[in-house]
């Protein structure tokens, strides 16, 4: 266990890769922009966790409200057709939209990254066939593929989840497989296979510990392009059914109305695109941290 630890990475100030030189190199990764992205992402959470904190309007009934009111300060998004708070679904819809991108994520996390990490370790013709079927998965359109999915499970939140998870499941494998790759040649795991270490502990303790900083920060690029992805599964009604808001859907029910209500689409699709461009700001913070 010695000749391990001695020949694992090790970090010494002032050194690429020590703390004092990383820590330096966050404090410059971190900008104005990416600030603001954080605070864009965290209202968002805020949202999904307690959206009544924010609004006091009910999602799904419009009561006695007129229809297609502008926005105002009563109802900052504007009414939809049917008088219900354009701006209180966008706050539930947060919910939906956040659970299934942070389902699809880990869909494509835990299992892209295993298989990544398996065909990057083992070699040989593991390697070559994991690493075919991944190349299946990338010939195949992601919103197609995705489509076909929800098709065979169904429709609703958590099958549109996973199904663009299973899209996102190719770029896991193929970074976690390169990442593998550079730290299975490393001494110190030629040390532990040396000191009678097997495959699966090796694995786990030493090769998987040191490759996941760079796939962690695709995750975070991830969850933007997750959103986008079921918002648009949410626009062509693959999605959540209605009432219940959905940020795709509530952009596709607005749609109708763009030449005399253009809030009921705009404001939602704004809110879309400040999450999607937040998750990506932050993402490449981190990659730039971690590299």
């Amino acid at each position: 266990m010695s000749l391990i630890s001695s020949l694992a990475p090790t970090s010494g100030t002032g050194k690429p890769g020590s703390p004092a030189k990383r820590r330096s190199r966050t404090r410059a990764n971190i900008s104005p922009a990416t600030i603001v992205s954080a605070l864009v992402l965290l209202i968002a959470i805020m949202w999904a966790l307690f959206p009544g904190l924010f609004t006091q309007h009910d999602p799904n009934d419009g009561g006695t409200t007129p229809a297609l009111l502008g926005p105002s300060l009563d109802h900052w998004f504007g009414t939809d057709q049917t008088g219900r708070d354009a701006y209180a679904r966008v706050v539930y819809g947060a919910s939906q939209s956040l659970l299934a991108a942070l389902v699809a994520v880990g869909v494509g996390l835990i299992v892209g990254t295993a298989i990544g990490l398996i065909a990057g370790t083992r070699r040989g013709w593991v390697d070559d066939v994991l690493m075919r079927l991944i190349d299946v998965l990338l010939s195949i359109p992601a919103i197609l593929l995705s489509l076909s999915i929800v098709v065979v499970l169904g429709f609703g939140t958590i099958n549109a989840a996973i199904a663009v998870g299973v899209t996102a499941i190719a770029q896991f494998a193929r970074l976690s497989r390169s990442e593998a790759v550079r730290i299975n040649t490393s001494d110190f795991v030629a040390a532990a296979y040396g000191s009678g270490g097997t495959f699966f502990p090796v694995l786990v303790r030493h090769i998987l510990p040191n490759s996941i900083s760079p796939v962690l920060s695709l995750a975070v690029l991830q969850i933007g392009s997750a959103i986008l992805q079921i918002s648009t599964l949410g626009f062509l009604g693959y999605g959540t059914p209605p009432p219940t808001p959905e940020w795709g859907l509530i952009i596709a029910e607005g749609r109708n109305f763009v030449a005399t209500a253009w809030w009921l689409t705009v404001l939602p699709g704004f809110v879309v695109m400040a999450i999607v461009l937040a998750t990506h700001q932050i993402g490449n913070t981190l990659r730039k941290v971690t590299s």
